[in-house]
């Protein structure tokens, strides 16, 4: 698969056209405008904040907050931040591209139907391209694993090349309970399997959520709720395992935050935003867990590029 989650040799792709839409943020409830830009080989994902004029490189070390979503700060600016930004991330990654200009202006990613599908419709608009060079890709040589009580995520060798992810979720709601999902990515599984799975949230909590200043954009038609045994929206489920499918999809575009391709098995239980950042700086923090085999990466905050053999490990 092309992009940030490969199969083989990757090659660069961006858009061919600037694409855009309107929508809410799922948290803060505030309304904003997203486009999509190309951008040159080398340039990776880059969301910009138009109404501060900051840019925040998606990587996994700019992550700042993991609370319902994954958020991203600027280096030396705080005041920079982009919430939600895994949809549109996963969405990217699926669909092979590896340099674009996420343009915001507010604070959160729009939550639009809840899943990825409309990122990747707006992509599908747009039309990509492929750009000169060969994308970076990151080979993991040993087991990562994070932790946090029963739940963890781990990054494996490959058993062969490219990117393969399994997850397991349980959750007392009777509505979804245990559920498990493996799949070997591709563009086409993407799609079918993943893209269309919406957020979820038990119907018990939205109270607490708004009462602490979150989800104060969810409705049903950005979020499946779950009451116990049932599920509120008018339409039902997409997928009878919707849940799971959503949290591998929310893994995906977490750990397209790994600044390149990744050639791995992931496996995670109970595992989520945090977890999911975690294993990346754990991989990166040791030196001897991975290697670049094509193209470069950014380093020191985005400054410098390194060839492949010289790259050192990102803190």
């Amino acid at each position: 698969m092309d992009g940030f989650l490969a199969t083989d040799r990757p090659g660069r792709r961006t858009l061919k056209t600037a694409i855009g839409c309107v929508g809410v943020g799922l948290h803060s409830g505030r309304r904003v405008s997203l486009t999509l830009r190309p951008a040159a080989a080398g340039t990776g994902i880059v969301f910009r904040r138009t109404d501060l004029g900051i840019d925040i490189p998606a990587r996994f070390d700019r992550v700042m907050d993991t609370r319902l979503c994954t958020a991203l700060v600027a280096e030396g600016a705080p005041q920079a931040r982009i919430g939600t930004v895994e949809h549109v991330m996963a969405a990217l990654a699926g669909t092979g591209i590896t340099d674009a200009l996420v343009e915001l202006d507010a604070a959160e990613v729009p939550i639009l139907d809840g899943s990825a599908a409309p990122f990747v419709f707006l992509i599908d608009c747009a039309g990509t391209v492929a750009l000169p060079g060969a994308a970076p890709v990151i080979e993991v040589l040993k087991t990562i694993r994070v932790e946090d009580g029963a739940a963890f995520a781990e990054l494996h060798p490959a058993r062969e090349p490219g990117f393969t992810a399994a997850l397991t979720i349980d959750f007392p709601a009777t509505a979804i309970g245990r559920q498990q999902l493996s799949l070997r990515m591709s563009p086409a599984a993407f799609r079918a399997q993943l893209a269309e799975a919406r957020t979820f949230t038990l119907a018990e909590e939205i109270a607490r959520l708004r009462a602490a200043g979150l989800a104060q954009g969810g409705s049903l038609a950005n979020a499946v709720v779950v009451d116990g045994p049932l599920v509120l929206n008018p339409g039902g489920l997409r997928r009878p395992d919707e849940f799971v499918r959503h949290k591998l999809l929310d893994a995906v575009g977490d750990l397209a935050l790994a600044g390149a391709a990744l050639s791995a098995r992931f496996v995670g239980h109970r595992s989520g935003h945090a977890l999911n950042n975690r294993v990346l700086r754990a991989l990166f923090a040791d030196q001897s867990a991975w290697r670049l085999t094509e193209g470069e990466v950014l380093v020191d905050g985005g400054a410098t590029r390194l060839p492949a053999a010289a790259a050192p490990a990102i803190a």
